[in-house]
C-alpha cells in the first residue's frame, strides 16, 4: 500500500468518532481548494463559504501536511504528478496518478459543518440593536470615574456649578464642585492614592494624637487631584481645617472634588473653569464671614496674589506661606526683594525632595503619557525641541531620548547648558530648528518663549505644549485672530489652522500638559506632599522669631526626614554611621547628613 493511502486512512481513523461541531471550535479546517483565500478574510466570509458550499470536501494533496496527522516527525511523501482522475468508489473524491503507474487515494476527511457559525456570522445586530449596544458601553465607560475618565469626561449638564444649588449627605452646602453625586467614584480615587502614598498615611498615625496643626486654618489653591484629596485628609487629621480652590482650571478631578465635599470639605473647583470662574473659586475660598485663615499653601502665587490684592489686612493674622511651584517662589522672591512680603515663606519647590523627585522624575514619566493620551504619536524618530534644561527639562528629554526621538535642547543658563550637552543632546536656538521639529515642549517657568513668529514656521502638524506650571510660555493669545481657525479635535487638543491650510496642534491650550491631559504618578506625589505638610507644620508651630518676613527653604533635617519615610515602600535598608566614622566627617549620626550648600 502506498504512504499516501496510509496517511489517507490514519486521517480516516482519527476523525471518524470527532463530532463536527466540536472540531470546528477546536481547529477549524477550511477546503483546501478555498483555504489560501479564507486565510486572508473576515471569518464572516468563512462561515459564508462553508454554508454555501455544504457538499465540498477537503483536498489535502500530496506533499501537503494534513490536518488530521499532527505528528512531530511527518512522513515524506513521494511527490505525485499533476494528472488526477476522479474516482467513482469514492463518491466524487479525487486520486493522484504517480508517477510510477500507481494510484494514490486523496486523503478523505469527515465533512465538517458549518451551520452554528453560519447562524452567528449571519446575525447583524439591527439599528436599535446597535443603538443599544452604544448605550450600553458609554454607560459602562463612565460608571468608573477613574483618573483617565475624568480627564475626558464631557458632561451633557452644561449647567455653570456656580448656578447650582448642592448639599452633601450632612445638609452642607459651602462648597460648589461639577457633581456632588460622583462623590462615591471620587473616594474610590482616594483610597487608591492612599496605596502609592505611604509617608503621608505614615505622617497621619505618628501625628494624630499630636494634632499638631490644631487651630490651624489652612486655604489652599493646588491641583485638586485624588492626591492632593489625601493631602487635605491627612491635615484635617493632624487638626486642620481646610478650604480649597484649584490652581488650574483644567486639572480638577470632578470625582475627587465631589468626594471632599461629600467629607465635609469646602471645596470650589471644577475641570474646565473659564478664567472668571477660577478667581471666583478662590475668593470664595478667602472670603468667608466668621472665618480667616492663618496659613496659605499655594502652587503658582495666585492666591497669594489676590489675598495680597484684595484682602491685604488679612496678613496680620497669617503665620506663614508655602509655595511648591517655580512660579509661585519667583514670585514670593519679587515680594521680598521689594520689601512687601509680610510673612514668613517656605520655598517647597527648590527642597532637595521637590526638585529632584517630583520636578525630575515625576516628568519623566508624565510627559509621555500626556503626549499619548492626546495625540497618539509615536516618539521613535520624531524630531523634539524641549526649552529649558532645568530638572523639568532633563526628565522630559531623558524619557524622550530612551523612546528614540531625536531630542535638541534650548536653554540660557550656561551650567544647564554644558549638562544637556554631557548627557548627549544638541544645544541649539529654537529659530534654528522651528521648521523642522515634530514637537516643542516648554518648561522654562518664563513668558513667551515660543511667539507667533515661531508658531507661523512650525511645519504641519507639528505639536505644541508646555510642561512649565504656568500659561504665559506659548503665546496662545496671538493665535486668537480672524485668519486662523481653531478646531477641537478632542478634551485639550485644539488644531489652530493657518489660511493655507497648515495645522498645528495645541495641547491644553498652553496650560501645563501632565495634569491637564493625563495624570501623575502618586508615588512622586507623595514625597511633595508630605514635604509641603511638614513645612505647614514647621511654619505654625515656630516659636516667634525663628522665622522672619522672608523665603526659606526647608531644613535639611527635613528633607532627609521624607526621604526615609518612603524608603521602606522598596524594602531599602539605610547604612548606619560607626561612632568612629561619625566623628570623622563632623556629623551627627542621625543627620542631617549634608551641608545646606550641597548640591545632590
Amino acid at each position: 500500500m502506498s504512504v499516501q493511502v496510509v496517511a489517507a486512512k490514519m486521517a480516516e481513523v482519527e476523525l471518524k468518532d470527532v463530532p463536527g461541531k466540536d472540531l470546528a471550535a477546536e481547529s477549524p479546517v477550511t477546503p483546501m481548494s478555498e483555504g489560501k483565500n479564507l486565510a486572508k478574510n473576515d471569518p464572516h466570509e468563512a462561515g459564508s463559504s462553508a454554508a454555501a458550499s455544504p457538499t465540498a470536501e477537503p483536498s489535502v494533496k500530496a506533499g501537503e501536511s494534513s490536518p488530521g496527522l499532527l505528528t512531530p516527525n511527518p512522513v515524506k511523501m513521494p511527490q505525485a504528478s499533476a494528472m488526477k482522475r476522479p474516482d467513482p468508489q469514492q463518491n466524487g473524491g479525487e486520486a493522484f496518478v504517480n508517477r510510477d503507474g500507481t494510484v494514490a487515494e486523496a486523503p478523505r476527511m469527515k465533512k465538517i459543518q458549518f451551520a452554528d457559525q453560519k447562524q452567528e456570522f449571519n446575525k447583524r445586530p439591527t439599528k436599535i440593536g446597535r443603538r443599544s449596544l452604544s448605550r450600553s458601553i458609554s454607560q459602562s465607560s463612565t460608571d468608573s470615574y477613574s483618573s483617565a475618565a475624568s480627564y475626558t469626561d464631557s458632561s451633557d449638564d452644561e449647567t455653570s456649578p456656580r448656578d447650582k444649588q448642592q448639599k452633601n449627605s450632612k445638609g452642607n452646602g459651602d462648597f460648589c464642585i461639577k457633581n456632588i453625586k460622583q462623590a462615591d467614584f471620587g473616594r474610590r480615587e482616594i483610597e487608591i492614592a492612599e496605596q502609592e502614598m505611604p509617608a503621608l498615611m505614615a505622617l497621619r498615625k505618628r501625628a494624630q494624637g499630636e494634632k499638631p496643626l490644631a487651630g490651624a486654618k489652612v486655604v489652599g489653591c493646588t491641583h485638586i487631584t485624588a492626591q492632593t484629596a489625601v493631602l487635605m485628609e491627612t491635615l484635617s487629621a493632624l487638626g486642620a481645617q481646610c478650604r480649597w480652590a484649584a490652581c488650574n482650571i483644567y486639572s480638577t478631578q470632578n470625582e475627587v472634588a465631589a468626594a471632599l465635599a461629600e467629607g465635609g470639605f469646602s471645596v470650589f473647583a471644577w475641570k474646565g473653569e473659564s478664567e472668571d470662574d477660577f478667581w471666583w473659586c478662590i475668593d470664595r475660598c478667602v472670603n468667608l464671614e466668621g472665618w480667616q485663615p492663618n496659613m496659605i499653601l499655594d502652587d503658582g502665587g495666585d492666591l497669594t496674589h489676590w489675598i495680597y490684592k484684595k484682602y491685604p489686612n488679612m496678613f496680620k493674622k497669617i503665620k506663614g506661606i508655602v509655595e511648591e511651584s517655580v512660579t509661585g517662589v519667583h514670585r514670593l522672591y519679587q515680594l521680598s526683594k521689594a520689601g512687601k512680603l509680610c510673612v514668613p515663606a517656605m520655598n517647597v519647590n527648590d527642597s532637595v525632595t521637590k526638585q529632584k523627585f517630583d520636578n525630575l522624575y515625576c516628568c519623566r514619566e508624565s510627559i509621555l503619557d500626556g503626549l499619548k493620551r492626546t495625540t497618539d504619536v509615536m516618539f521613535g524618530g520624531k524630531q523634539v525641541v524641549v526649552c529649558g534644561y532645568g530638572e523639568v527639562g532633563k526628565g522630559c528629554c531623558a524619557a524622550l531620548k530612551a523612546m528614540g526621538s531625536i531630542v535638541y535642547v534650548t536653554e540660557i543658563d550656561p551650567i544647564c547648558a554644558l549638562q544637556a550637552c554631557m548627557d548627549g543632546f544638541r544645544l541649539v536656538k529654537l529659530n534654528e530648528v522651528i521648521r523642522q521639529v515634530d514637537i516643542v515642549i516648554t518648561c522654562t517657568g518664563n513668558k513667551n518663549v515660543v511667539v507667533r513668529e515661531y508658531l507661523d514656521r512650525m511645519k504641519n502638524g507639528c505639536i505644541v505644549c508646555n510642561m512649565g506650571h504656568s500659561n504665559t510660555e506659548i503665546d496662545v493669545a496671538s493665535l486668537r485672530t480672524p485668519e486662523l481657525t481653531w478646531e477641537r479635535v478632542r478634551s485639550q487638543v485644539d488644531h489652530v489652522i493657518w489660511p493655507d491650510g497648515k495645522r498645528i496642534v495645541l495641547l491644553a491650550e498652553g496650560r501645563l500638559l501632565n495634569l491637564s491631559c493625563s495624570t501623575v504618578p502618586t508615588f512622586v506625589l507623595s514625597i511633595t506632599a508630605t514635604t509641603q505638610a511638614l513645612a505647614l507644620i514647621e511654619l505654625y508651630n515656630a516659636p516667634e522669631g525663628r522665622y522672619k518676613q522672608d523665603v526659606y527653604l526647608l531644613p535639611k533635617k527635613m528633607d532627609e526626614y521624607v526621604a526615609s519615610l518612603h524608603l521602606p515602600t522598596f524594602d531599602a535598608h539605610l547604612t548606619e554611621l560607626t561612632d568612629e566614622q561619625a566623628k570623622y566627617l563632623g556629623l551627627n549620626k542621625n543627620g542631617p547628613f549634608k551641608p545646606n550648600y550641597y548640591r545632590y
